[in-house]
């Protein structure tokens, strides 16, 4: 395990914690939602691709220094932030108080636009951002070059194999409990199709049946159009592995490492998704209305079958994390995804 600390004073900035994968629903929230914490306690995750601010137009950068960023797609804009920036659960942040000209935002908290906005205790140098306005995740972002990470003295954590996840301990249901669906989901999910978009190289293709019967109809918009003529299939750890040429695996990313699911044999084109999500469509639910064997537990005194929760609206995929994920890969400027880049050049389909 790790603490952060500050580069110039040395003050412990951090609870010891242990790096895990940067979830992939980082810079995605629902806008006018309070959210909670985007890390659990405990935990840490770096960002490699530049963020947060300075940002500039896409028109003043030009395609060769955007590319240099990590944007091969037009965006409006294009961030000059920090790279490696760390970002850990606001409850593990340390002898930080905020500086108060920097906390601007859009309504219910803030926002970052600002710059660092938490500084040092110890000797005031600014050091992280916190940011918890409507439509971001709560978290405390620490910058690579004002922070240093050191061995907390606590064991290290073991990174389990792909044979060690409990699977379900990870996965995500799709609906929250108050009937919308989950703002997990809606993130994870586009991120996803823009790897598959460019995995079926701009041909026409089929979703596996569990996200199909999902949200088949609602994501059909973001996939090349046409009778599918590749199929994309759910493969990861305990699950036969497809051995078909035309198949497209979708496989879990690993929580720890963030590395997707390596397929045991073949050349299949691999397409990442979060692991809540893929655990969940292929673990199987609950089918049985009453116990195994015995009788329902002393105390419980409802009869009733208790309902799988319904969502009350359509799934509305979270067209920024689509376009943001399809403009960072670089596969999507080859010839072949041309007539694909021209229809959906901007940030989701038309």
């Amino acid at each position: 395990m790790d603490v952060f600390v500050c580069a110039g004073c040395g003050t412990e900035l951090t609870a010891p914690v242990s790096r895990v994968a940067l979830p992939v629903h980082a810079h995605y929230g629902a806008w006018e939602e309070l959210h909670p914490p985007l890390m659990d306690p405990g935990t840490y995750a770096l960002d490699p691709r530049p963020t947060g601010p300075p940002w500039r137009l896409w028109d003043d950068v030009g395609e060769d220094l955007a590319a240099e960023q990590g944007v091969y797609l037009p965006r409006y804009s294009v961030s000059f932030g920090s790279r490696d920036r760390a970002v850990i659960a606001p409850g593990d942040s340390r002898a930080m108080t905020l500086i108060l000209e920097k906390c601007e935002g859009y309504c219910q908290g803030i926002d970052g636009r600002d710059g660092p906005n938490l500084a040092c205790e110890g000797c005031g140098r600014a050091v992280a951002t916190r940011m918890d306005d409507c439509g971001l995740w709560q978290a405390v972002w620490l910058e690579p070059d004002e922070v240093r990470r050191i061995p907390s003295g606590a064991p290290a954590v073991p990174v389990p194999g792909w044979d060690e996840l409990d699977l379900a301990s990870y996965a995500v249901p799709p609906v929250e409990l108050d009937g919308s669906w989950s703002r997990r989901w809606e993130a994870a999910v586009p991120v996803a199709l823009a790897h598959l978009v460019v995995a079926c190289e701009g041909r026409p293709v089929a979703l596996p049946g569990p996200l199909a019967d999902l949200v088949g109809e609602a994501v059909a918009g973001y996939l090349p159009p046409g009778p599918p003529v590749r199929t994309a299939r759910l493969a990861g750890p305990g699950r036969p592995v497809p051995r078909s040429g035309d198949d497209i695996l979708v496989v879990p990313r690993h929580p720890v490492t963030g590395e997707p699911w390596p397929p045991p044999h073949g050349t299949a084109p691999v397409v990442p998704l979060d692991i809540g999500v893929w655990a969940h469509l292929v673990l199987p639910g609950e089918t049985s209305p009453l116990p195994a064997s015995g009788t329902l537990p002393e105390g419980v005194l409802r009869d009733d079958y208790i309902q799988p929760l319904r969502t009350w609206r359509g799934f509305f995929p979270h067209s920024r994390a689509f376009g943001d994920s399809l403009a960072r890969l670089p596969g999507i400027r080859r010839p072949e995804l041309r007539a694909y880049y021209d229809r959906y050049s901007g940030p989701g389909p038309h």
